[in-house]
């Protein structure tokens, strides 16, 4: 019990690092093609998307959670890529929201930016925990069957 609790809190940490770095490639992507390169902003979400979930899903798999095996890796992607593009399409439906509601109000494009960032961020935030319950239980957590993590000494 002490060692799954240490486990899952060491797995925590870690999914939570790998999503501060995707996150950081995300909010630039997305600034950046809608401040610099005049996206609109749906394609900026888009982009900021592909930023972030490539290395996210490299962070969890490797790093996070610690699976390097090829087993259950389709099942695996499959319901990971799931619920990153289900996650992908209500940022990109938030941000163009927020566009459409601040475009008119707020003249300036560095201004609106930095308001699409904040929406596009806001979202992920609230599917943070939601992403890791799914991740830790059906993505890449134990399979069925499957010997819990042991520390030296303790199993």
């Amino acid at each position: 019990m002490i060692v799954a609790a240490v486990r899952r809190k060491g797995v925590f940490l870690r999914y939570t690092a790998g999503s501060l770095i995707a996150t950081v490639c995300s909010e630039v992507a997305l600034f950046v093609a809608y401040a610099v390169f005049d996206t609109g902003a749906q394609v900026a979400s888009i982009l900021a998307w592909v930023a972030g979930a490539v290395p996210n899903y490299v962070l969890n798999r490797l790093w996070a959670w610690k699976k390097q095996d090829g087993e259950r890796g389709m099942r695996q992607a499959v319901i990971y890529w799931g619920v990153t593009v289900a996650t992908a399409a209500l940022a990109v439906l938030v941000t163009d929201a927020t566009d459409g509601l601040i475009r008119s109000q707020v003249s300036d494009r560095i201004d609106r930016a930095v308001l699409l960032d904040a929406a596009y961020l806001a979202t992920y935030a609230v599917a943070f925990v939601v992403k890791f319950v799914v991740f830790d239980k059906w993505v890449f957590g134990r399979a069925r069957g499957e010997a819990p993590d042991t520390v030296q000494g303790l199993a």
